[in-house]
């Protein structure tokens, strides 16, 4: 028994997660490339690996004749019945080589070979595990900077977090650990080449998985998800199971699952709301914290008009147009946002009034419905500046151009 191969065979497999067949593999390329410089050619060259004890032997096939014209591949009558009496002109012999006998060159490019060997299959091995973690979530410790990107230790590999997939406002320092995205894992000659994200909406959504379990058994469903990362997010739920709130699942007790993810994503506020088949309902609750007072949705052009009360007008419009956007994005719709003054100097307001009482659907004016239901509100962490949304100068509308995207698509 070869226990001294055995040993190194068996570090090599727990260490490097290479199976003892590959190894065994390499010696036994390594050893044919050995005879090859050894004596010119190795056609005719086999090796014997028993993989239990790791004992091998290398052999010639020689063939036996009457005067040798060419030592490596023939041998004599004489020496052959030497080794059995048996043997008889034509017949093949195998005839063992000795390694040990092979020269420095031919021992140097044996051992490259079964290195090779090994840092390909470490490069595949890793490749492999990271593959299987696309579009999933990981920890990493960042590294050091490159230029605008970092280097971010994965643990067996670097990834790299490119200056486009960074949060603007994020600053990270050597040591430090941030939860990532995982865009794409590309297999190179010099190892995979890991591609993460800080900015991408699925972030948030593996967050929410991880941190909420009603999330990840698929009780509650994340339907939509809208974000301009480092500053807000919204988030459309469903819950599969009647006696479960989504809104509330997702929160936690005294908001304490949101607050994780918020502290994760350093800050960034996220608003939760239920999601709804009835594209109308479902854009009034998009457009939370701001009251609606009537939405008109078209779902085959994907556009709705909504009106809103003239002191909420800047509040659904939000700071720089973000409420409005997220809305659209979450939707998929185009919104026109107007106010109730301006929609009934337009006479969107009259057509629409006339419009919800053939349907049956009227709602007499903002104050009377009085919106304090739950679930048509959403849940908003980190408080809106209402003083800064107050001294915005609101546009009569807004429309989003790209809405009719899909939802959580990044600008």
């Amino acid at each position: 028994m070869n226990t001294e191969l055995l040993e190194a065979l068996d570090i090599l497999e727990k260490e490097k997660s290479i199976s003892k067949d590959t190894l065994l593999e390499a010696i036994e390329q390594s050893l044919i490339q050995a005879c090859k410089n050894h004596f010119g050619k190795a056609d005719n060259v086999h090796v014997n690996i028993n993989p239990e004890t790791c004992d091998f032997g290398v052999y010639a096939e020689k063939t036996v004749v009457e005067e040798v014209t060419d030592p490596v591949m023939e041998i004599s009558l004489a020496n052959a019945k030497m080794m059995n009496s048996q043997y008889e002109l034509g017949d093949v012999v195998n005839v063992e080589i000795k390694s040990k006998e092979f020269g420095r060159i031919a021992t140097q490019n044996a051992k490259n070979v079964i290195l090779q060997k090994i840092r390909e299959e470490e490069r595949k091995v890793i490749f492999n595990q990271y593959y299987g973690k696309e579009k999933d979530v990981v920890t990493g410790i960042v590294q050091r900077s490159l230029g605008r990107n970092y280097s971010i230790n994965l643990g067996k590999a670097d990834a790299i977090l490119t200056e486009n997939e960074q949060v603007k406002t994020e600053v990270f320092r050597p040591t430090e650990r941030i939860k990532l995205y995982i865009l794409e894992v590309k297999d190179t000659p010099k190892g995979p080449k890991i591609l993460v994200s800080r900015t991408h909406p699925e972030l948030v959504k593996r967050l929410f998985e991880a941190e909420v379990t009603e999330v990840k058994d698929g009780t509650v469903e994340i339907k939509s998800i809208a974000r301009e990362a480092g500053s807000r997010t919204k988030i459309a739920v469903w819950s599969n199971d009647p006696d479960v709130d989504p809104v509330g699942a997702c929160v936690g007790m005294n908001g304490a699952r949101v607050n994780a993810i918020v502290e994760e994503l350093r800050g960034e506020k996220i608003d939760i709301i239920n999601w709804s088949d009835n594209p109308a309902l479902l854009i009034e609750n998009a457009l939370s914290p701001a009251k609606v007072i009537s939405v008109m949705a078209d779902p085959d052009e994907k556009t709705a008009m909504v009106i809103v009360p003239d002191y909420q007008l800047s509040l659904a419009i939000g700071k720089e147009g973000q409420n409005a956007r997220l809305a659209a994005r979450l939707t998929g719709f185009k919104i026109d946002i107007k106010s109730e003054t301006q929609a009934r100097e337009s006479g969107d307001f009259d057509f629409y009034e006339e419009d919800y009482e053939e349907e049956g659907y009227i709602e007499d004016s903002y104050e009377d419905q009085g919106y304090e239901e739950e679930g048509d509100m959403a849940e908003s962490y980190e408080e809106e500046d209402l003083e800064d949304i107050a001294s915005l100068e609101a546009p009569d509308s807004y429309e989003e151009p790209e809405a009719s995207g899909t939802p959580g698509e990044e600008e």
